[in-house]
């Protein structure tokens, strides 16, 4: 049997409209579904009741997310083990579509929850594993819906994100430290990768995309195009660059947008599409078979 439960309610909140689902059907014990109902109650309200700037949001505004926690061990009475997966996208100006930023899957998440004890954070210091966890990928959320705003808006957010990872170097919880990965996966090599230089043509990527591409198709359709071409442009800039082996950044960027390059780049004329469809098979070779597929349709 599965055990879930998914909060939807309206909330008094600031910058996010975040969804959170805590799913622990691999813990034995249905009888302590209280206390997982507790907690997802108690995370989303301190996702969403936080202020996490200092800016004005009005509830439209508000960027929408989700956060899926999946609890695979109960480690203790109050400790906790599994997965958590972190959604994020935008509207697009002038449609009803809604663009995906972040789609993204934190494989090794281990927390200490209390039930009733409140939730707190602040970025001076490391307060909890769960309060940092979730206010480091609130800051990650925020800075990539500013950057798809404009010129690198989000680097104000990413660097309180680094903040965060900084002040969990002393955390006996996976997941905030370089040597912890060897493949560089984690939460230290995410916003290491963010605000490394070398990695800048992807921040510029997600303004180009975003707010002179896909927001101006509309309007401008052809003009909107051609900067969206710009933008996998630049993604090819870092991909020839190595920055690192891994390159983490760009995977993840990937894992939130390979699908709508598809959909959206099958319209293109055939030789902007098959221009394109050469980038991205070069850029990212696990899915080439799409991008190829998407090139020979229009040769037919």
């Amino acid at each position: 049997m599965l055990f879930a439960v998914f909060f939807l309610a309206m909330a008094s909140g600031q910058e996010l409209r975040c969804q959170i689902s805590v799913t622990y059907d691999k813990i034995q014990g249905g009888s302590q579904r209280q206390i997982f109902e507790n907690m997802q109650t108690a995370l989303y309200e301190y996702m969403n009741n936080q202020a996490w700037t200092n800016h004005v949001f009005s509830y439209e505004e508000r960027i929408e997310c989700a956060i899926y926690i999946n609890l695979d061990e109960q480690v203790s009475q109050t400790e906790f083990k599994g997965t958590m997966q972190i959604q994020t996208g935008r509207p697009v100006f002038n449609s009803g579509y809604k663009t995906t930023l972040l789609n993204y899957r934190d494989k090794d998440i281990q927390f200490t929850y209390i039930e009733n004890e409140p939730l707190e954070f602040t970025i001076s210091s490391f307060t909890s594993n769960l309060t940092s966890l979730l206010a480091f990928y609130a800051y990650i959320i925020i800075g990539l819906d500013y950057d798809s705003f404009s010129a690198e808006g989000g680097t104000e957010f990413f660097q309180k994100a680094e903040t965060v990872v900084m002040n969990a170097q002393s955390a006996k919880e996976k997941g905030w430290k370089a040597f912890e990965s060897s493949d560089h996966k984690n939460r230290y090599w995410l916003i290491n990768n963010i605000l490394n230089d070398k990695y800048r043509p992807l921040r510029s990527f997600y303004y180009t995309y975003h707010r002179l591409g896909l927001d101006m198709m509309a309007e401008k359709p052809n003009e909107a195009r051609s900067e969206m071409m710009k933008a996998v442009e630049q993604l090819q800039t870092v991909y020839r660059s190595k920055p690192d082996p891994f390159m983490h950044y760009l995977n993840i960027l990937f894992d939130a947008k390979t699908e709508e390059f598809i959909n959206v780049f099958s319209e293109s004329p055939m030789d902007e599409r098959t221009r394109v469809a050469r980038i991205l098979m070069e850029v990212d070779p696990p899915n080439a078979g799409k991008y190829k597929q998407m090139r020979d349709q229009q040769q037919q």
